[in-house]
């Protein structure tokens, strides 16, 4: 009888000495979230955060700017919204943004770089480049774009050139239903690509529209669920499948896609007549024998040029493609804007900029295209470098996302210049 109940009292106890171990452990982790995520005194207000998830219980992921309409509504233009454990400010108005990029730009110098960014790009290329790799980097692509056309006449050039391209390829589908997306993509993604690449594809070139599906794709997947979760558990994640796990794929193929090409370029290379971005980089980087000293070197070869071609694609096809959906929703539109095409360009030539003054609606559509279909709601973050003080908040050094807001609908944006406070709960229509 002793011994059963010495037995049982030893089982209650291993059950207890589990479960005191366990409960150790969560209360540990969730003091150590804690600690690290404190709050300074007087830092931006916002939705209520949960222990490693953040605010992401709060968002709509596939929707995350209609969050925010209700958040900037109820704490204001300045306000504290936590990406899973990324502590983030959001920013929006337009005198706020000013600020910041005009009298604050140095506080804000930086990109952070997420585990998932970091795996991608390890800090290399254009976008999320920080400090002197940054500087160096985006001195010389500014330099080099404009020693090859970028706001001369020759790309114009080039855009018109490849207009006539899209334009026949629309001409044979015949006059049946089809789907635009990866020919205007292949259309807009041909002129960075004359300017990086020193050619342009053919719309029928199954290795570049595979490239595009493969940058499309990747663009959806960012945003999944299992690639947010990647930067929160990484050691964990990185050995699971998921979308995150599709994402990497797709990205060793587009670079190992400007990897081949860059091999090629090498084989006729001329120091001496650099025909593109590409070989004006390999010149740059054999005046540094030494790779330890600069930025210049194949990786951020490969990353500034996906940089270049993924900015140079996805942002302007997409705009264009909510351009033929407006024009398909508003035909009492398409049908002015042609009229004032027909009567200025007429359908013997093409367009140029020169026509610009002479077509006030079509420049009042394509403004108003933008304004509706604004494509990057939040801005790529920025990263505060030193203690800040915004709009009489405190924001920590090195402990703070800066995401401007460039959504529309809000109080204040770069496109709509809409000072009011009083945000619609729907999306806007187009005004004629």
């Amino acid at each position: 009888m002793l011994a059963a109940a010495g037995s049982l009292v030893a089982t209650i106890w291993a059950a207890l000495h589990l479960w005191i171990l366990l409960l150790s452990a969560v209360t540990f982790l969730f003091l150590a979230d804690f600690l690290k995520n404190r709050r300074p005194k007087n830092y931006p207000p916002g939705p209520m955060r949960l222990p490693f998830v953040g605010c992401l219980f709060h968002l709509d992921l596939k929707q995350p700017h209609l969050s925010l309409q209700q958040f900037v509504k109820k704490y204001g233009n300045v306000l504290s919204l936590d990406f899973a454990n990324i502590p983030s400010v959001v920013v929006t108005g337009m005198p706020l943004i000013k600020e910041i990029f005009t009298q604050m730009e140095h506080n804000f110098m930086n990109r952070p770089v997420t585990l998932l960014r970091k795996h991608l790009f390890n800090k290399n290329g254009l976008i999320f480049s920080s400090g002197q790799t940054w500087k160096e980097q985006r001195r010389f692509a500014l330099m080099t774009l404009r020693n090859f056309g970028l706001g001369k006449r020759s790309l114009e050039q080039r855009i018109q050139e490849e207009a006539h391209y899209l334009v026949e390829a629309i001409r044979d589908e015949g006059g049946q239903p089809f789907d635009p997306h990866f020919n205007i993509s292949n259309a807009v993604s041909n002129i960075i690509c004359s300017i990086t690449f020193g050619e342009r594809f053919d719309y029928h070139d199954s290795r570049f529209q595979e490239m595009l599906r493969l940058l499309d794709e990747a663009m959806c997947l960012e945003s999944s669920m299992m690639c947010q979760l990647y930067n929160i558990f990484p050691r964990i994640l990185q050995y699971l499948p998921g979308s995150h796990q599709t994402l990497f794929r797709n990205w060793r193929k587009l670079q190992l896609f400007v990897s081949d090409i860059v091999n090629n370029h090498r084989r006729d290379w001329d120091p001496d007549e650099p025909r593109d971005f590409i070989d004006a980089f390999l010149t740059e980087m054999a005046k540094y024998p030494d790779k330890t000293t600069t930025s210049f070197n194949e990786e951020n070869l490969i990353c500034s040029t996906l940089d270049l071609f993924f900015a140079g694609t996805e942002t302007t096809s997409t705009t264009l493609r909510w351009a033929f959906l407006c024009m398909a929703l508003y035909p009492e539109v398409q049908e002015k804007m042609q009229a004032e095409i027909d009567r200025v360009i007429g359908q013997a030539r093409q367009p140029n900029l020169a026509d610009r003054d002479s077509m006030p609606y079509t420049n009042a559509v394509i403004h108003e295209v933008q304004r509706i279909g604004n494509i990057i709601p939040f801005n790529v973050p920025r990263e505060v470098t030193v203690d800040t003080k915004l709009a009489g908040f405190n924001l920590p050094k090195e402990n703070v996302l800066v995401l401007e807001s460039n959504w529309p609908s809000l109080s204040c944006s770069f496109l709509s210049l809409l000072f009011s406070k009083n945000l619609p709960s729907s999306p806007q229509s187009m005004r004629s």
